[in-house]
This record gives C-alpha cells, sequence and structure tokens, in this order.
C-alpha cells in the first residue's frame, strides 16, 4: 500500500481511502479474477458510502497504473486481478487454464514463450512487452486428469 501511495503522489493524484480499498480488496483474493461487482461488494464492507461508479473508475485508474491487470475469459464478464508489475517488473508470466466443463479458471506462472519472442525479437526486430494465454480444456474435477491416465 506505502507503494501505492507514493505511485499516486508521483502522478499528482490523491490519495482516497476508496482506492486504498479498492486496491485492497483486489490484494485479498490473490488467487480470484474479480469481476467489477465482486469487488464492489468486497469493498462495500469497509467503506458502505462507496459508489458502483467510483469503483469502476478506480479500477481503471489501477488498470492504467498497472496494478492490476484486466481479462477475459469468454464467458461475458471482464474481470480483474493483481498484476505483478511491483514484484518483479515482469507484465507477462502469468497464463490461464479454462474448464470447458465447469468454467474454473486456473492460474500459472511458467512462461513457455521466452524462446518464440527471441526469435521474434531477432528475424523480424519486434519487440514483445506483453502477451496472454489461455488453454481451454477439462480440469480434474471434471475428468481431465491425463497424469492418471498414462499411469493406468
Amino acid at each position: 500500500m506505502n507503494e501505492f501511495r507514493e505511485l499516486l503522489r508521483d502522478k499528482g493524484l490523491k490519495v482516497t481511502r476508496q482506492r486504498l480499498k479498492v486496491l485492497a480488496a483486489i490484494a485479498s483474493k490473490p488467487k480470484e479474477h474479480l469481476t467489477a461487482e465482486e469487488i464492489f461488494e468486497l469493498v462495500k464492507v469497509d467503506c458502505p458510502d462507496i459508489g458502483l461508479a467510483t469503483v469502476y473508475r478506480t479500477i481503471q485508474l489501477l488498470n492504467e497504473l498497472r496494478l492490476i491487470d484486466r481479462v477475459n475469459f469468454d464467458d461475458g464478464y471482464v474481470r480483474y486481478e493483481m498484476g505483478n508489475a511491483m514484484d518483479s517488473g515482469q507484465r507477462h508470466r502469468h497464463h490461464h487454464l479454462i474448464c470447458i466443463k465447469c468454467g474454473r479458471v486456473i492460474s500459472f506462472r511458467e512462461d513457455l514463450l521466452e524462446g518464440l519472442e527471441g526469435k521474434i525479437a531477432a528475424t523480424t526486430g519486434f519487440r514483445v512487452v506483453n502477451h496472454e494465454v489461455k488453454l481451454y480444456g477439462i480440469c480434474v474435477e471434471c475428468g481431465g486428469n491425463l497424469i492418471e491416465e498414462k499411469r493406468e
């Protein structure tokens, strides 16, 4: 939160209770991908006077500051999660596995595209600064456990 306060001040923006609460709400659910409405419900507990429009504006600001990431799982909802810019300086090391049966989303951090990005840079001069990987399949709970199938 202190880094967030400093970042706001550096950008000439006010440090408000609402902004702090929105970021804290998202940070409190690090493994979840929250909709704006879900964030609003979390913030309302500690800040009952906050409006949904304020939450939307704050989410937009946090996204512009690259503190949170906007994700879309093709389910009709825009979702948000904590970014990793302040932690590691890396922006594209977080990907998602999406179960086509139950809709569960599993995050994974391994980046297998570094070699491809290097080849693209070497052959075209194009520098990849971000990418998003979404892999669709069947989770273990829905019967997609290939590890068990290989053992048999």
